[in-house]
């Protein structure tokens, strides 16, 4: 069985998330410049099997897209052409930084570590990917 990435898109960092293989659980994987984005996946799925890629699809509170819709989009295209196969697809990244900084607070993480964005990142990549399968 093959898991499914998320990625929380930014403009400097993407945070990365993962299922389990049955598709049960996710968990943040990691954060790496954007820059460093597809290297990452490429190396990541030579090793693990993965059926999909949920980007999460930036949108301001009016229903317009961000600035980022752009690059993610670029991105998007670079990700088909490397693996025509994989599935990709988009989540729902509204409000995932906020709900990201809450469940790092109420998990009850040092106010110092509650600062780094890297984390930030990579629990909105496990939130957007939640949303997108229906756990939350």
């Amino acid at each position: 069985m093959a898991r499914i990435i998320g990625i929380d898109f930014g403009g400097k960092r993407c945070g990365i998330s993962v299922t389990d293989p049955l598709k049960i659980i996710v968990t943040g994987l990691d954060t790496v410049d954007t820059s460093d984005l597809m290297a990452y996946l490429v190396k990541y799925m030579s090793t693990e099997a993965v059926e999909k890629i949920v980007v999460g699809l930036p949108v301001h509170r009016d229903g317009n897209f961000t600035y980022l819709k752009k690059d993610i989009d670029l991105f998007v295209e670079k990700l088909k052409s490397a693996f025509p196969e994989l599935q990709v697809d988009f989540g729902d990244e509204q409000f995932s930084s906020s709900h990201a900084k809450k469940i790092i607070f109420d998990s009850g993480v040092k106010k110092e570590k509650r600062k780094d964005k890297s984390l930030i990142d990579k629990v909105s990549a496990v939130v957007i990917l939640q949303r997108y399968l229906g756990h939350i």
